[in-house]
């Protein structure tokens, strides 16, 4: 038994030499999310979290943060291509804050919003961070993190 694991583990890695990609994913540029109401939603995410609202070609709804965009959709199947099971409050996002997680804590609260857990230590695609949780109207869980802070 072993041997042929042996073999398998070998071809595998031969395989995987032998296949040269000539591409590889860089970057999220957006991610769209079915919305009950595309005015709630504009709200929460403008007023909430600071982004940015557009409206595009066709009366497309987005919200704009550093390089990346939501795309807000108000039905499911309004724009196609689409995911193919859109449901309301599915998502669970994590944005990166740039600023102090206390204060964005503070902030939150202030305006109202409910913070269902935080802060607490998680591990994010860069490593060791501090987050803390909300939901958006939709009920999306909404996750704030911030990365270690450099020491001054």
């Amino acid at each position: 038994m072993k041997e042929i694991q042996s073999l398998i583990d070998e071809s595998f890695i031969v395989t995987s030499k032998r296949r040269k990609k000539t591409w590889k994913l860089d970057r999220v540029d957006h991610i769209a999310i079915t919305v009950r109401n595309i005015d709630t939603s504009v709200d929460f995410y403008t007023r909430i979290l600071g982004m940015e609202h557009e409206v595009g070609a066709g009366g497309r709804h987005a919200l704009r943060f550093g390089q990346q965009k939501i795309n807000l959709h108000s039905y499911k199947g309004e724009f196609q291509p689409a995911a193919k099971n859109p449901e309301y409050g599915s998502q669970d996002l994590c944005f990166i804050i740039d600023g102090a997680i206390e204060s964005v804590k503070e902030e939150i609260a202030s305006k109202g919003i409910e913070i269902i857990e935080g802060i607490v230590d998680r591990h994010g695609a860069l490593g060791p961070m501090k987050s803390l949780y909300l939901r958006d109207p939709d009920g999306n869980l909404i996750e704030l993190a911030e990365y270690g802070r450099k020491k001054k």
